[in-house]
């Protein structure tokens, strides 16, 4: 007679078995989309963001594009044993991030958001970033969403000479004042 396996393992086993099928099936869902013969021509969400932002400003500078983003992290403060205050690089991130800023339409409480657009084709895109309304000074509050109901923000400038947005938040901790600035560059539409 053979024994019959635990029930604990044939749980586990199951489990691993739809897991690793899950995965699967959203990789050939992707393959089969990249590969997919269709009748006409096709646009993905980034031909489509593109097309909606090339759309006549008539000569107006915009918030709205596509830009690259980068992100720098210094820690300033005295050491243990150190009288005198230094400031040290602790995170750089180069053009790590590609996003989409654009008019909300559907939010009285927000100006503009963020949508990543780096990850390929997606069936939906997430909202990652809110910026409140500018001011005459080109300054405005951004809320980067990190989780439900968890966001960090951020005092933000826009030089429109240059389609520059720099964005400065500060945090301290202990004996450390820790300085996080975003940088995007716009990359289109250009002037």
């Amino acid at each position: 007679m053979i024994p019959l396996p635990k029930p604990k393992f044939l749980l586990a086993l199951l489990l691993m078995l739809v897991l690793t099928l899950s995965c699967s099936i959203e990789k050939q869902y992707a393959m089969r989309q990249k590969h997919k013969v269709y009748s006409f021509e096709q646009v993905n969400f980034n031909d489509l963001l593109k097309a909606y932002l090339s759309k006549g400003t008539n000569g107006i500078q915009t918030l709205e594009g596509i830009y690259a983003v980068s992100s720098l992290t210094t820690r300033k403060g005295k050491g243990m044993l150190s009288s005198s205050e230094k400031e040290k690089v602790t995170e750089r991130k180069e053009n790590y991030l590609q996003v989409a800023i654009i008019k909300d339409v559907k939010d009285l409480h927000r100006e503009f958001i963020e949508i990543p657009i780096d990850k390929g084709l997606l069936p939906s895109y997430s909202i990652k970033g809110e910026f409140s309304q500018f001011t005459e000074n080109s300054f405005a509050v951004y809320k980067r969403l990190e989780k439900r109901d968890k966001f960090s923000t951020y005092t933000f400038t826009f030089d429109k000479s240059y389609d520059i947005l720099e964005g400065v938040r500060t945090e301290n901790s202990g004996n450390y004042t820790y300085t996080h600035k975003l940088t995007y560059v716009k990359l289109y539409p250009k002037k």
